[in-house]
């Protein structure tokens, strides 16, 4: 897991920095919303979080493991946009983003998803996702 400074801008993009954004999330803090949850699950993603993201999918849909440390050469993420963010009802809603990364020296790539999470319990967790071209 990478260490991040307290005065580091979230990797989410939201310049309160981490310790105000994802950093609680990560820590347990209940997300308010399906796109704080998906903020915070890229922000994961950029930490190495496999913990977080685990225990933040729905687990009807949640794999055992998602083997991030294990990734050559893992991935330098290089920032998020929400494109859209619909409650479908009070426990399920849809988060269209568009995630850019690049594989060790190669050219930069985008991963562009349409993203369905559901509230059990009063928690959102990632239900399932849907890639676009």
């Amino acid at each position: 897991m990478k260490s991040i400074d307290t005065l580091t801008p979230c990797p989410c993009g939201n310049p309160a920095g981490y310790t105000e954004c994802c950093g609680p999330l990560h820590d347990g803090a209940v997300a308010a919303t399906a796109e704080q949850l998906m903020r915070s699950r890229y922000s994961a993603y950029v930490l190495m979080r496999e913990d977080y993201l685990l225990s933040s999918w729905h687990a009807e849909t949640r794999p055992a493991s998602l083997r991030l440390a294990a990734q050559q050469p893992p991935p330098t993420w290089l920032g998020l946009e929400v494109r859209r963010q619909q409650l479908v009802d009070d426990d399920h809603a849809i988060v269209e983003f568009v995630a850019r990364y690049r594989l060790g020296g190669g050219r930069a790539q985008r991963q562009h998803e349409t993203s369905r999470f559901v509230r059990e319990g009063g928690r959102w967790y990632y239900r399932d996702g849907e890639l676009k071209s």
